[in-house]
């Protein structure tokens, strides 16, 4: 399955117990209730269909959906 946008919001939505449009882009999701745990079993669901290199550390030091997206978007094939 491909990552997407949507995908990624609506999982950490799902985490947070809350509803994807709750959450604002820029906002730091570790504040809003997301644990390191939680966050780490995130990635690991998504680095496969990422195929990114993203490392745990990288979402730590950027707690937001939007860099977390420029983190892990899937790369276009040109």
């Amino acid at each position: 399955m491909v990552l997407t946008f949507d995908r990624l919001r609506g999982d950490v939505a799902e985490a947070l117990f809350l509803s994807p449009g709750d959450l604002d882009p820029d906002s730091d999701l570790f504040a809003a209730g997301l644990d390191s745990m939680r966050a780490l079993a995130l990635l690991e669901g998504w680095r496969p269909d990422s195929g990114r290199a993203v490392g745990f550390l990288d979402l730590l030091e950027q707690p937001t959906l939007a860099a977390w997206w420029r983190l892990l978007a899937p790369r276009q094939e040109h």
